[in-house]
């Protein structure tokens, strides 16, 4: 399973891209934002750093307005994904840009018939959001399941990225039910290397050390 690093922070990207952990990058509006930095300075500059897919989401929210970005986002680098919302007008809009191979993530899927339509009209990725399903007391996890089950019976070719990774479990349950990307917040990717027996060991092993290494 790929990670993609969910963030646009140049500087969490790179920490993490040189620990060989980062396959791709998702950003949207929200994430850059943050940066108080333009979309197009940003994103140029990832794909400096992480050779891989790297989504940057429309603003527009009609099928026009939509192309138009998408077409201009796409030109800046060829590792480009652009990222679709799930509505009538975003649908209409995948359909024009996967036949002029523009790859689309299709973005805030909550049900596994917006997945089929995505992949149906053409979509390269989906992103089921697990952890705002989880909030409004739903299953996340079952949302990927349902999906990489409907895509294994027709072989779509539509990769699942499961979003809205809220904890460490969220990783671990998509990559036993073959989703192929999970996108993971900065701090989240901090927690996956970590265990708190790990840690004790570790000091146990140097505390016993210390008793021995001057030993003859």
């Amino acid at each position: 399973m790929d990670f993609y690093i969910d963030t646009a922070n140049l500087e969490d990207i790179k920490k993490y891209n040189a620990l060989g952990v980062v396959d791709g990058v998702t950003t949207n509006p929200s994430l850059i934002a943050k940066e108080g930095v333009s979309l197009e300075k940003r994103i140029k500059e990832i794909v400096e750093v992480v050779n891989g897919p790297i989504s940057t989401e429309v603003i527009a929210t009609d099928a026009e307005g939509m192309l138009e970005e998408a077409r201009k986002y796409a030109s800046w680098h060829k590792n480009i994904v652009v990222k679709i919302p799930m509505t009538v007008e975003g649908m209409k809009a995948l359909k024009v840009l996967s036949k002029e191979g523009i790859k689309v993530n299709v973005t805030l899927i909550f049900s596994a018939g917006q997945a089929l339509i995505a992949a149906k009209n053409g979509a390269a990725y989906v992103s089921p959001f697990v952890g705002r399903l989880d909030d409004i007391s739903e299953d996340g996890m079952a949302l990927v399941h349902e999906i990489t089950t409907i895509y294994g019976n027709y072989d779509f070719d539509t990769k699942i990225i499961v979003a809205s990774v809220r904890h460490p479990r969220h990783v671990v349950e998509a990559a036993m039910m073959g989703a192929d990307i999970a996108t993971i917040p900065s701090d989240i990717m901090d927690k996956l290397f970590k265990h708190p027996l790990t840690d004790k060991g570790v000091a146990a092993f140097l505390a016993d050390w210390e008793k021995v290494k001057n030993l003859q």
